[in-house]
């Protein structure tokens, strides 16, 4: 039996188990077809909708053939692929690098076009529109409410790219930054694959704009996949490149201590205390910067995030006493910023939880992870449910307790409706 005959024999339609997943039907239809397999965070929702075992689920995705058996195609009444946003975004932007590519060698009439047009302002224009929708980002709730915004702004910044010739950096830059966002929508609902592209795009046309700051975030972000996964080295390899990038950078900007600060989480993960101190003490640099460290849109890092961070990698580490207290002193900063943050205070509270988890203590993991879950209800954040999913696997004989328990089983519902 493959996935889409159990899927049936639920009685589930395609549309259903999508919803139910909070993915597009289009990427359950790549699953049942083998085009493409669900993301590690995926599978546990997966599974627990099919009512199989992880192991069983592998069957599932990889059925046995009988010789001479064709694989199976998409079913006739799927959708094609350019319905799904997260595809649509990576054309658009595969289509920037395109155009821009063929611009730089096409003859160019008139002295410095895209000179002029800045002039006019279009390409402050796009910065300003994009730190915008990063603002907007922050403070929505559902992040996917910000992707019809984002395909509209591709659409100008393309036709914008299409009509300019000569230098094309400031838009090549207004590209990059909006790559990112689309990168953190996509990792925010946990297509991980989408959010790879996008930072690995964001990071190719921030070269060619020549871009440091912008380049270097966009391998950090990248290093926040695979660190979701576990990948502590590979973190740590595209860190390195990111910390050679933002030495050429601004030195006015924060983005050399944010690199260090990501920089230790992949050195605690790593279980190297000295490195990961190191790097944090990099970070607390920040607190010396003069003026507007941050862009106010793709690069954000500064003295606020510290507690945080630190109290994270503390956990890592196993030093629960300086990780509760690195942690508290997060919340207690978070509730007095003007702009709370539902993924920033979600990822405190599920590093206090685990802080229980890792003592034993039935009662704070209850009273931290039962908030943590309601933010992530509150803000469908596929951030704060990753973390979450994690934090249950930390529980181990505490699951023998009613509370931890029925805890365990909220966090398991964050996958469905």
């Amino acid at each position: 039996m493959g996935l889409a005959e159990r899927r049936r024999a639920l009685g589930y339609s395609q549309e259903r188990l999508a919803q139910m997943l909070g993915v597009d039907r289009t990427t359950v239809c790549r699953w049942e077809s083998t085009r493409a397999t669900p993301q590690p965070p995926q599978r546990r929702g997966l599974a627990t909708a099919l009512d199989i075992s992880l192991s069983e689920l592998d069957d599932f995705l990889t059925p046995p053939r009988p010789s001479g058996q064709e694989t199976a195609g998409p079913q006739p009444s799927a959708p094609p692929d350019t319905g799904d946003q997260d595809e649509m975004i990576r054309r658009e932007f595969l289509r920037i690098l395109t155009v821009s590519g063929a611009l730089a060698v096409l003859p160019v009439d008139e002295a410095a076009a895209l000179t002029e047009a800045v002039r006019r302002g279009t390409a402050a224009d796009f910065a300003r529109m994009n730190n915008h929708l990063w603002q907007v980002y922050h403070l929505a709730r559902f992040k996917g409410s910000v992707y019809p915004v984002i395909r509209s702004q591709l659409a100008v910044l393309n036709e914008a790219l299409t009509e300019n010739r000569g230098d094309t950096r400031p838009l090549l830059s207004a590209a990059g930054n909006l790559f990112q966002l689309a990168g953190e929508v996509a990792f925010d609902g946990n297509r991980y694959g989408d959010a790879v592209s996008s930072y690995a795009l964001a990071a190719a046309v921030s070269k060619d704009a020549g871009a440091f700051d912008l380049w270097a975030c966009a391998l950090v972000r990248h290093a926040y996949v695979e660190m979701s996964q576990g990948r502590y080295r590979q973190a740590a390899q595209l860190l390195g490149a990111a910390e050679g990038l933002a030495v050429k950078g601004d030195d006015g900007l924060s983005t050399r201590h944010w690199v260090a600060s990501v920089q230790a989480e992949a050195y605690a993960g790593l279980g190297d205390l000295d490195a990961c101190e190191r790097a944090m003490d990099r970070a607390e640099a920040v607190r010396g910067l003069t003026g507007s460290s941050a862009t106010g849109g793709w690069l954000r890092f500064d003295d606020a995030r510290l507690a945080e961070e630190r109290g994270a990698c503390y956990v890592q580490l196993g030093r629960l006493g300086l990780a509760e207290e690195a942690l508290q002193r997060a919340l207690e900063q978070e509730a007095l910023a003007s702009g709370q943050s539902y993924r920033r205070r979600g990822a405190a509270l599920t590093g206090l939880a685990a802080i229980g988890a890792k003592r034993r203590d039935p009662e704070q993991v209850v009273l931290y992870g039962r908030e943590a879950v309601g933010l992530a209800r509150a803000s469908s954040s596929g951030y704060v449910a990753r973390r979450l999913r994690s934090l249950s696997d930390e529980f181990g004989p505490l699951s023998r307790d009613h509370r931890v328990a029925d805890l365990e089983a909220e966090i398991a519902s964050l996958s469905a409706p």
